[in-house]
């Protein structure tokens, strides 16, 4: 089984590298932030439009999160690392269910959101996100295919709410600049 294969070859790499997969998967939502701040900062004196993408974004994020929640809660999978396999990472408690990957849909909703924005940043942002999914299945806490449903699924969801909410937010972008110019 995929699964078991990862993490058996996990266990056999150095402490370093696990402590970097637990902490990585944060740190990179850290990263994600700080990017959506730059891209804030570089569009704020560009059109409407573009500051109100990188405003939506998070909103398509917590959107794609949500819908993502509601699945977990129908399906009701199990986490792998609850069948007594040792693995790098504490099993997180038993309400907390497998499939899909919230941890995906955020890293991958994340870059899709980002790119929208600032198309230069997919090289980065992609290959991040892909990192941050995949180290959920290498500490054991997901299978490969809970990180593959939350990737598509943030790929999918958090761009097109963004894309949503774009109309909404460029009035209010205009207004807040109005407000904010010097007189």
């Amino acid at each position: 089984m995929l699964y078991q294969d990862i993490v058996d070859f996990s266990l056999t790499t150095p402490a370093w590298l696990h402590t970097l997969a637990e902490v990585g998967t944060d740190a990179g939502l850290f990263v994600f932030a700080a990017l959506f701040v730059v891209a804030a900062l570089r569009a704020w004196r560009g059109p409407a439009r573009d500051l109100a993408l990188v405003v939506a974004g998070p909103a398509g994020i917590v959107a794609a999160y949500v819908v993502s929640e509601v699945v977990k809660l129908l399906v009701r999978e199990d986490r792998p690392c609850r069948g007594g396999i040792t693995t790098i990472a504490v099993c997180p408690p038993s309400d907390d269910w497998s499939f899909p990957s919230n941890h995906s849909v955020i890293a991958a909703g994340a870059a899709a959101t980002l790119v929208l924005a600032w198309r230069a940043l997919a090289w980065a942002v992609f290959p991040l996100a892909a990192v941050m999914a995949f180290s959920r299945v290498f500490v054991g806490v997901h299978y490969p295919h809970d990180v593959a449903a939350g990737f598509l699924l943030g790929l999918a969801l958090a761009p097109l709410f963004a894309l949503l909410l774009v109309g909404a937010v460029t009035p209010a972008v205009r207004l807040m600049r109005t407000r904010l110019s010097p007189r």
